[in-house]
């Protein structure tokens, strides 16, 4: 009786580590503060031609990790109106946000994907192949509230 129950309390103990370990990967370990560059913070891709341009943006705030190319996410404001953003850049066809870490509270994938679908918010093409099939997408609400994110484009035949 007392073998079965350290060797039941081993494998709780282990549970539990290894569920802390899991964890940590997925929330705090790889990411870091992105550093962007002033001036070229978020770009958006134009109507007419294919070099994205930067726009302007406030508050911006990011993280990304080396270890996957789609962990990258980043929330800011812009003072250009959706109206403007629609003459001027390309809109972006499937935009899915991808839920970012609860430590990075700023960025919530469920409010954006909602707002996107009602047309609350608008997606737009920023960073085309910003890593082998992956696409960099911002999302703008009417207020200027906006958010950036990779996004898995299909190019490399999933």
């Amino acid at each position: 009786m007392n073998a079965a129950r350290v060797i039941l309390g081993a494998i709780v103990i282990v549970a539990a580590v290894a569920g802390v370990f899991l964890w940590y990967t997925a929330e705090r370990a790889f990411y870091e503060e992105v550093a962007f560059q002033p001036g070229a913070e978020i770009r958006l891709v134009p109507l007419v031609g294919d070099q994205p341009e930067a726009i302007v943006v406030n508050g911006i705030e990011g993280i990304d990790a080396d270890s996957s190319p789609i962990k990258f996410r980043a929330c800011f404001t812009t003072p250009l109106t959706l109206a403007m953003l629609t003459e001027t850049y390309r809109t972006y066809e499937g935009a899915e946000p991808l839920v970012a870490p609860r430590g990075f509270d700023c960025f919530d994938a469920e409010a954006i994907g909602r707002a996107l679908e009602t047309g609350e918010a608008l997606a737009f093409l920023s960073e085309p192949e910003i890593h082998p099939g992956v696409d960099r997408v911002v999302a703008v609400f009417g207020d200027g509230r906006a958010y950036a994110w990779h996004q898995l484009n299909g190019s490399l035949g999933d």
